[in-house]
């Protein structure tokens, strides 16, 4: 008699789950084919795993897919775009990690966070869900405007710390260290002041090259600046990253109609955001460390503020 395979652990359990509710053995064999492939695959979709189970000669609808992965605490969501992190990378990440994992709060508070980030015109609206009938599609209330060569946008630097938020200020045209300087001196330095960040306060950028030219660091030198060491291709370590999506749905909940439109709202929008915002992004920065080191630095799992889109396309 030929050997059998035994089965793992985890799926004995997920048997004697199933069955205890009084499911049929060919169901339950139907909900762990499914389960199995979506968690080996992630990708898989609901016609991929309807095709699989017709080939093995059982059918199944797509709902009967949704209702299985949902009971099993599984939702569809867009993938996360991470940065592709080498070798390197993740050893500095984990280094940073674990050499700040048990720095008092205290000393974050001191930390002037910035980045730059680019604000479409219908950002989180372009993809925005509606409710609605069929006949209802073009209901200017269920349509997003665009325009025929491109929706445009605006490149953005700020700033915040645990005070609240700092200087937001539009990047015209192609950014160099000159204008990155410039944009240094008369928003950075303005903003630790208008923050009251008091001495000993120290400023986080990425490495992005213009930050890291001589010329720069030079001037950071010449301006007593205390620098933060940061690891390579670690935008989710930045704080500011919360805040950026923070940003992003209130100006979709705007609607703004052309760029300079979208500059008023953006600066408006900004300093709008409450300082007890800031304060608890930098109040919970430990866990972002935790995280990483937990991930082994692959990614950091803090979730971003959630989108006011609705959840429902047209049929």
């Amino acid at each position: 008699m030929a050997k059998t395979r035994e089965l793992c652990k985890d799926i004995r359990d997920n048997i004697v789950d199933l069955h205890k509710p009084g499911m049929g053995y060919r169901t339950i064999g139907k909900q762990l084919v499914i389960m199995r492939k979506v968690r080996d695959q992630p990708r898989t979709t609901r016609q991929d795993l309807v095709n699989d189970l017709k080939r093995a000669g059982t059918t199944v609808s797509k709902k009967t897919i949704s209702n299985t992965l949902r009971r099993h605490g599984l939702i569809s969501c867009s993938a996360r775009k991470v940065p592709l992190l080498k070798p390197a990378h993740v050893q500095a990440r984990l280094k940073f990690a674990n050499d700040h994992l048990d720095d008092p709060e205290e000393e974050w508070e001191k930390v002037m966070w910035s980045d730059e980030t680019k604000i479409e015109l219908f950002g989180l609206n372009s993809t925005r869900r509606v409710w609605g009938k069929k006949k209802d599609e073009y209901n200017p209330k269920n349509t997003i405007p665009t325009v025929k060569h491109g929706d445009g946008n605006i490149i953005l630097w700020g700033c915040f710390s645990a005070k609240g938020t700092g200087q937001l200020h539009r990047i015209e045209g192609r950014m160099d260290g000159a204008m990155y300087r410039k944009i240094l001196a008369n928003n950075l330095l303005p903003s630790v002041r208008a923050l009251k960040m008091g001495r000993g306060w120290v400023f986080q950028h990425d490495n992005n090259p213009k930050h890291t030219a001589r010329a720069t660091k030079e001037w950071l030198r010449k301006k007593h600046l205390k620098i933060l060491e940061w690891p390579c291709q670690s935008p989710d370590l930045n704080p500011i990253e919360n805040l950026w999506r923070e940003l992003k749905v209130r100006i979709a909940q705007r609607q703004p109609r052309n760029l300079k439109d979208l500059e008023k709202v953006c600066m408006e929008e900004w300093a709008k955001i409450p300082a007890a915002v800031c304060a608890n992004l930098v109040k919970t920065y430990r866990k972002r460390m935790i995280s990483v080191i937990a991930n082994k630095a692959v990614k950091e799992s803090l979730p971003f503020p959630s989108s006011a889109g609705v959840i429902q396309q047209w049929s």
